[in-house]
């Protein structure tokens, strides 16, 4: 999956398992392009589709007319994640303008990065 391609900032739909039920869940979420990464995250707070990729971090991406299988990594280095949280907001300003600080998002929102996943026969 080339990011280049991709607009900056745009809603997706990403289709989990369920860590109990393991039937697949899909929602519509808000990517972010982020040091060439696609990043998804969100204000801070529990969120399901977050414990479905701790569980199990295969997932499906859908893009507009393309479906993507991706492997998500959940960043947590507390640098790291106060450097892509500085760039989703600069990228998609509407994220600042929330009611919890940087250092709010820093500690509890949800970060991670989706990569396309090797389908290559092992």
């Amino acid at each position: 999956m080339d990011v280049t391609t991709l607009p900056e900032s745009a809603t997706c739909e990403l289709t989990t398992r369920g860590r109990r039920s393991g039937r697949e869940s899909r929602i519509e979420i808000w990517y972010v392009v982020a040091d060439g990464r696609l990043v998804i995250t969100g204000t801070p707070g529990r969120r399901d589709w977050l414990a479905n990729l701790r569980a199990d971090p295969r997932a499906r991406l859908h893009l507009r007319g393309r479906d993507v299988d991706v492997v998500a990594h959940e960043i947590t280095d507390p640098d790291e994640r106060r450097h892509v949280v500085r760039e989703v907001w600069r990228v998609q300003p509407w994220y600042s303008r929330q009611a919890s600080s940087i250092d709010a998002w820093v500690a509890r929102a949800p970060i991670v990065v989706l990569r396309e996943a090797d389908t290559r026969a092992a």
